[in-house]
């Protein structure tokens, strides 16, 4: 069995946009949920209160990046619903890679306790899913890319697709 057979069969384009914001607040809610278990954690509390949390100063600009890196999956949870195909695919495979990569890095910075590698665990499988997913969906239409983003309906799921790169 594969492992799309595994998964609820697509029932086509939307739904695979459908999919991948559920995915995209899936993988939101596990990272703002490790974000509040870190703040109830009284070392890693300190640091913050401290203003220093595994060796590294939280300035303005580190603050102001790390809004930025979260307002990634925040946005593709409605970018991935509003999208026309093309730009979406290209969306979501960029995200769910920054994401992926981001996720990873951060194992190697500092001490990461239990619960964080927990929801790191979680949190790379979701995007690394999000990347698979994306790479996979294959235009909507047998036609044309461009037929598909100027709202042409969707073949049956049955019918074979291309990719398009």
């Amino acid at each position: 069995m594969s492992t799309t057979t595994m998964l609820v069969p697509d029932a086509g384009f939307q739904d695979r946009k459908i999919r991948l914001s559920t995915l995209w607040v899936f993988a939101t809610l596990n990272y703002l949920y490790c974000d509040v278990l870190t703040l109830m954690d009284p070392a890693k509390l300190r640091q913050f209160l401290a203003g220093r949390v595994g060796g590294m100063d939280f300035t303005q600009g580190v603050l102001l990046a790390s809004g930025v890196l979260m307002e990634i999956p925040i946005a593709m949870i409605l970018l991935s619903r509003l999208l026309k195909y093309r730009t979406n695919r290209v969306a979501n495979l960029g995200a769910g890679v920054i994401m992926t990569a981001v996720q990873i890095a951060t194992l190697f910075m500092g001490s990461a306790t239990a619960y964080y590698w927990f929801f790191s665990i979680v949190e790379i499988g979701c995007t690394s899913m999000i990347v698979w997913y994306a790479w996979n969906w294959v235009c909507p239409t047998s036609q044309s890319p461009t037929a598909s983003d100027q709202g042409e309906s969707a073949p049956h799921p049955d019918q074979a697709g291309e990719r398009v790169s």
